[in-house]
C-alpha cells in the first residue's frame, strides 16, 4: 500500500469535512469548463459535491485586461486533507488545460479552496479560510446563495460579510 493509499484509508474512517470552493472561467465555453470541473471533483475519490451555486458573470479582478468571468461556488464534503484537496483542485485545473503564465490573467478554469470546515491553515501555498474572500463579491454572492452560514476568517458568515462587501453591482446572475 502506498503512503497516499494509507492516508486515504485512514481518512475514510473519519467523518467528512464541509468545504467551500470557488470556481471561475473566462476562456472558451465557460459553462462547459465549470461543469467538467464539478464533474471531475464529484468523481474524485474522497470528494462529494453537495451544492452548486447559480452562475454569475463578474468583471475580471486584477490589473490584466481580459473578458468577464463566469463564477460559481460549490460546497463539497471531503475526507481529504486541506493539502490533498488543493492538490486535487490543481490537478483538475491542469487536466482541463489551465496554464499558469500570467498572474491574475485569463484562465480556462480556476478552482480555489475557500473554506475547510472550521480549520485555519497558514502555509505558503494554502491559506484557509481564504483571506480575501470577504472583500470579493464574486465569491460571497454565490457562496451566500448556497451556504449563507459559511464561516469566514474574521468570524462573520458569508451572508454577514456580503452586507458590507464592495463591488456587488458588477456581479450579475446568469439565467440557466
Amino acid at each position: 500500500m502506498t503512503l497516499h493509499q494509507t492516508n486515504l484509508a485512514a481518512a475514510e474512517s473519519a467523518a467528512p469535512t464541509r468545504c467551500a470552493l470557488g470556481l471561475g472561467s473566462n476562456i472558451g465555453d465557460t459553462a462547459a469548463h465549470l461543469k467538467k470541473a464539478l464533474d471531475q471533483l464529484d468523481a474524485s475519490e474522497g470528494i462529494t459535491v453537495v451544492a452548486r451555486s447559480s452562475d454569475y458573470s463578474t468583471p475580471p479582478w486584477g490589473p490584466v485586461p481580459q473578458d468577464d468571468y463566469r463564477n460559481i461556488c460549490a460546497v463539497v464534503d471531503t475526507i481529504l486533507s486541506p493539502q490533498d484537496l488543493l492538490a486535487r483542485c490543481l490537478a483538475i485545473e491542469t487536466e482541463l488545460g489551465r496554464v499558469r503564465d500570467i498572474r491574475w490573467g485569463p484562465r480556462i478554469i480556476d478552482i480555489d479552496v475557500l473554506i475547510y470546515g472550521t480549520r485555519s491553515v497558514n502555509e505558503s501555498d494554502l491559506e484557509l479560510p481564504h483571506p480575501r474572500m470577504g472583500d470579493r463579491a464574486f465569491v460571497l454572492i454565490p457562496l451566500a446563495e448556497i451556504w449563507p452560514d459559511a464561516p469566514l476568517a474574521d468570524g462573520q458568515t458569508a451572508a454577514e460579510a456580503l452586507k458590507t462587501c464592495p463591488d456587488q453591482d458588477g456581479v450579475v446572475k446568469l439565467s440557466e
